[in-house]
């Protein structure tokens, strides 16, 4: 039989030959409710064709025939597939909270044979998931997977959608994969400092220090300060809102930063003290 076996789409032409390498044969035939092959003498090869596959389900069966009256017979295996309508995800929600659980699911839409059919669960260039189905009906259904996910803060903006891929031949590249469009993951998540722990700084007078109280979180955060002492004007009339503050050292003392949205707030101190004198009063 070449080939041993056969895939074909729905719809598609389908071509086999049965071969009988015996010198005994007296005749061959194709049988099959579809382009069945009448009984051929003198021959010892015979060709099956469809030129449209009109089944879900088709086995035909060459059998020869031999002078001694007896008859052997070989069935083709043959796979009828067709690749989904549409393969498309659903959420409940587009938004999902730090250690909250959610669910993306994926529906392929009339696809066949679906004990071929495994649903692939991407995000980014990693497999997250794969799954198959036990499903013996060979037309087409429609099937769907879940994907249950705890979000983290990583998660964020991340992108998943799922795969429908029909192996149809083991160990060999079948039809080409149908993809959904992808799902764009938003994570909501409280502040965390980028230099995180409190921080102690020597200055001397006048000189420029610089206070990092950035931090990282959705949505972004907001920040305030607060000052040992306000002896400058603009302490008074200013709101500091920004998370890096560069201002000239004046007096000793805890500089506090809060980072706040309305996922949560963190607060850092910064220790600040005059820095020794470099010289020292040498007396006589």
């Amino acid at each position: 039989m070449s080939p041993s076996r056969v895939v074909v789409r729905f719809g598609d032409a389908l071509s086999a030959k049965c071969t009988s390498l015996s010198n005994q044969t007296e005749g061959m035939g194709w049988e099959s409710p579809y382009e069945g092959v009448d009984l051929t003498g003198g021959v010892t090869f015979l060709d099956f064709k469809i030129d449209s596959v009109p089944a879900w389900e088709l086995e035909p069966i060459c059998y020869v025939n031999s002078r001694d009256g007896g008859q052997c017979q070989e069935v083709l295996p043959v796979t009828v597939y067709k690749m989904p309508d549409s393969v498309s995800l659903r959420q409940n929600s587009t938004t999902v909270k730090e250690g909250e659980q959610f669910a993306i699911q994926c529906d392929i839409v009339n696809v066949a044979p679906a004990r071929n059919l495994a649903a692939l669960w991407h995000k980014g260039n990693k497999i997250l998931n794969s799954e198959t189905f036990d499903e013996s009906s060979p037309s087409p259904v429609s099937k769907s997977s879940v994907l249950t996910l705890t979000a983290h803060r990583d998660d964020d903006g991340a992108e998943i959608w799922c795969e429908a891929k029909l192996n149809l031949w083991p160990g060999e590249q079948g039809p080409a994969m149908m993809r959904s469009m992808s799902h764009r993951v938003t994570v909501l998540y409280p502040p965390t400092y980028t230099k995180a722990g409190n921080e102690t700084l020597e200055m001397t007078v006048g000189e420029n220090m610089t206070l990092n109280c950035n931090a990282k979180g959705n949505p972004p955060p907001s920040y305030r300060w607060e000052f040992p002492q306000f002896t400058k004007e603009w302490h008074d009339k200013e709101e500091v809102i920004e998370p890096i503050l560069t201002l000239p050292f004046e007096l000793p003392g805890v500089y506090t930063c809060t980072a706040y949205s309305n996922q949560g707030n963190v607060t850092k101190y910064f220790n600040i003290s005059e820095a020794p004198s470099k010289f020292s009063l040498v007396t006589s």
